[in-house]
């Protein structure tokens, strides 16, 4: 198990295998079937069985983080608390997923995004029932209670859809990748197959929806910010650029940088679970990123934010409080 295990599932090698092999299903199928060969030992199968009681659950999760936080044991990338929910309408046009994590560790993200589309006079909804994607459980070996919660969020966002949702949308770009893997996992479930790519086909990352609307050019506080592209964006979902575009039409001038293409170690749990790989891909991450002097580094997944801001004093902040609409 230890060379799947130290996979980070980034999914680099499919974006730069010439030949299209699909690396995420030979490395599922490999990981199930080692499993059931040769079980873990107790402590790594309790580890990653607490990770997922914990994370999945915001309001269990809510006095670890503030413990973490008040032991300096996890750094603080909270967006401005300004940011304030709007009223919530009967029959919104987009649904926009909280998540688990990011709906503790920085709740304002979800929330700026739906002052942005109210701004538009776009109507949205935060979803307060289906805080977790199941990317969390699914690679740690809880396949079975994934696909209970993947086919529980179906139920909910494909009843929404049918009522006139127009797309469910993502702040944290690991939610998204793991919404458009729901297809291929219930693939040859005859009740939920249809379903699932139906629902895959209504998500969108929240620069997909952002890049249609008019922006505020303003003049930037901030003149040298750099963006880190998380692994989920640009191999997972193939959105690369789309954020950097953005920022850009915003006014911002990003900072250019090399190897943007190789993982800062987060990779959902593998930060935790292997944790002396995961800081030296950040190390080498962050040296990349801050090559010149930056202000401040942009990224779109919450993953990505606390590992990086962990290892530098730089802060590390979402891209979505960085940019406003024209009226």
């Amino acid at each position: 198990m230890q060379h799947i295990d130290s996979c980070l599932s980034c999914l680099n090698c499919e974006t730069t295998c010439p030949s299209g092999v699909e690396y995420r299903e030979l490395i599922d199928f490999g990981k199930q079937t080692l499993l059931q060969r040769v079980p873990r030992k107790w402590w790594p199968r309790t580890l990653r069985h607490l990770l997922c009681f914990v994370f999945t659950r915001p309001r269990l999760l809510h006095p670890f983080y503030w413990l973490a936080r008040n032991l300096k044991l996890t750094p603080n990338v909270t967006v401005k608390t300004s940011y304030k929910s709007t009223a919530e309408t009967k029959n919104p046009e987009y649904l926009i997923l909280k998540g688990c994590v990011q709906s503790v560790a920085a709740p304002g993200i979800a929330e700026k995004l739906q002052q942005l589309l109210a701004r538009a006079d776009i109507s949205s909804h935060l979803d307060s029932y289906n805080h977790c994607c199941g990317a969390i459980e699914y690679h740690n070996d809880a396949e079975e209670k994934s696909l209970d919660r993947i086919k529980k969020n179906i139920d909910s966002w494909h009843t929404q859809i049918e009522n006139g949702c127009k797309a469910i949308i993502m702040t944290a770009s690991g939610c998204g990748a793991m919404l458009q893997e729901y297809p291929r996992l219930l693939a040859h479930d005859e009740h939920y197959a249809e379903k699932a790519k139906r629902v895959a086909e209504h998500s969108l990352d929240a620069s997909e929806v952002l890049s249609r609307l008019p922006l505020r050019k303003s003049q930037p506080t901030l003149n040298h910010i750099v963006f880190h592209p998380p692994c989920t964006l640009q191999h997972a979902q193939q959105l690369d650029h789309h954020a950097e575009e953005i920022l850009t039409r915003a006014g911002y001038q990003l900072q250019p940088f090399t190897d943007r293409h190789l993982c800062c170690g987060s990779a959902g749990t593998y930060s935790i679970l292997h944790t002396e790989m995961a800081n030296k891909l950040r190390q080498d991450k962050l040296e990349k990123l801050e090559e010149v002097p930056v202000e401040l580094i942009a990224s779109a997944n919450i993953g990505c934010m606390l590992h990086l801001q962990k290892g530098t004093q730089t802060p590390v902040r979402h891209w979505l409080e960085l940019v406003e609409l024209d009226h």
